[in-house]
């Protein structure tokens, strides 16, 4: 009986450490936001003075180094766009690989699962020289380009979703007459509600928080042209660091609350979607 009482107080309190461990960075992260000294102050965890101004220059007060604004609109309109060409792309090719059968199917399967095990990382250079002979390095619509053209490759978790819809509701369209785009419009997708989401945010993830591949190819020396991550990162360059460090953490819990609120809001939705496309591959 002693062994049942304390083997669960132990796991609880070594979980409980983990969890605080995890959320130190986080905590001074936000109390940093709130500083009233603009520098890094590694003397104190809590500043010595709290104020909102990081966050009134961040929206109100944008300069030649922090332009917050512009940042924040270029990215929301690259993850927009990207979101819904990738989750265009994944829900039409995780359709075709589950509900579809035609010659070199598997092949095609077991093709697309070996490119996607190379590193992304590889292929930024030949990305990069191909996008500026197009001339579309510099620009929002080359980066939304880039972040969709590969996205059906992401299709396995959405095809074992797809995979756990009976075949019978299929098959009964068919015998009605229906289409291969009225049976996936109108039967598939609205029961495909879990795993949208998941596709919705995980596509709008990877445009919001990627550094690489905006740096490498947004090459304009003018803040309005960059990315939140562009920009937050070059807030802690050395000659910066003394004077916007606290705003660089403002933005930072800014970037964050969009994405936390939305994954709380669909969580539900999000762990449907993982649990049913793991049921088949």
């Amino acid at each position: 009986m002693t062994k049942k009482v304390i083997r669960p107080i132990i796991r609880h309190i070594v979980l409980a450490f983990l969890a605080l461990v995890w959320l130190i960075p986080i905590i001074w992260l936000f109390v940093t936001s709130l500083s009233g000294y603009k520098g890094i102050n590694t003397m104190h965890f809590f500043p010595t003075e709290f104020t909102l101004d990081n966050f009134k220059q961040l929206f109100f007060r944008p300069d030649t180094v922090a332009n917050f604004p512009a940042w924040f609109k270029n990215s929301m309109i690259i993850g927009i766009f990207t979101c819904a060409i990738s989750t265009s792309f994944v829900l039409m090719v995780s359709y075709a690989f589950s509900c579809m059968r035609f010659r070199v199917r598997k092949e095609l399967m077991s093709f697309s699962i070996i490119l996607g095990m190379f590193p992304s990382v590889l292929s930024m250079i030949a990305i990069y020289f191909i996008m500026k002979l197009l001339g579309l390095t510099n620009s929002r619509i080359g980066l939304i380009l880039v972040y969709s053209a590969g996205s059906g490759l992401g299709y396995l978790i959405c095809k074992g979703f797809f995979d756990t819809i009976p075949i019978s509701l299929r098959e009964s369209a068919k015998l009605e007459g229906a289409s291969e785009y009225k049976i996936f419009t109108r039967i598939v997708i609205p029961l495909s509600k879990p795993i949208i989401v998941y596709t919705v945010i995980n596509s709008f993830l990877t445009p919001w928080m990627d550094f690489l591949m905006a740096r490498l190819m947004i090459r304009s020396k003018n803040p309005c042209d960059w990315t939140v991550s562009m920009g937050l990162f070059n807030l802690v360059q050395r000659t910066l660091v003394g004077d916007y460090f606290s705003v660089f953490c403002a933005g930072g819990i800014i970037v964050a609350v969009p994405i936390s609120v939305l994954f709380m809001l669909m969580q539900r939705f999000y762990v449907e979607g993982i649990t049913g496309g793991a049921v088949k591959g």
